[in-house]
């Protein structure tokens, strides 16, 4: 069974997934609002009891890119994500690619290592995106 990362945005998810969908041919599989959530039993909300977001915000989301499934939601609303101890790692055999995937990831956002050929990666780099995901983009070189 695979491993799938479930990011959690503060209200922005439509957005981030319209963004992903643009700069890296994400696949948009599966996406829910609070809005569409059938009603608890327990209130007159889509949500858990005691828990508030807006009708238009992203409750469960699944998008696919290049082969993975990564879900999302907009779990923390009102607050700013933060997203630490972990990356995002994207692995192209095409260094023109994995070099949009990263000029594309970094538009807006952070780079922390600058596209390069490395010793293990005929292009490798490292940026945030302008919603604070951290990314690596990676083509490998054949051992």
């Amino acid at each position: 069974m695979p491993l799938s990362p479930y990011i959690a945005f503060s209200g922005n998810s439509a957005e981030a997934i319209a963004f992903y969908q643009q700069t890296l041919g994400a696949e948009l599989l599966y996406k829910i609002t609070f809005g569409e959530m059938p009603k608890d039993e327990h209130s007159d909300e889509g949500c858990p009891s005691g828990m508030q977001f807006p009708d238009t915000a992203i409750a469960h989301a699944n998008v696919r890119i290049a082969g993975s499934d990564i879900m999302m939601s907009d779990g923390a609303p009102g607050g700013k994500a933060q997203y630490a101890g972990f990356t995002l790692v994207l692995d192209t055999q095409d260094v023109s690619e994995g070099k949009h995937w990263f000029d594309n990831l970094a538009a807006d956002g952070h780079i922390e290592m600058a596209w390069q050929e490395t010793f293990w990666a005929h292009g490798f780099g490292k940026v945030t995106d302008k919603y604070g995901v951290p990314w690596m983009i990676n083509v490998v070189k054949p051992q």
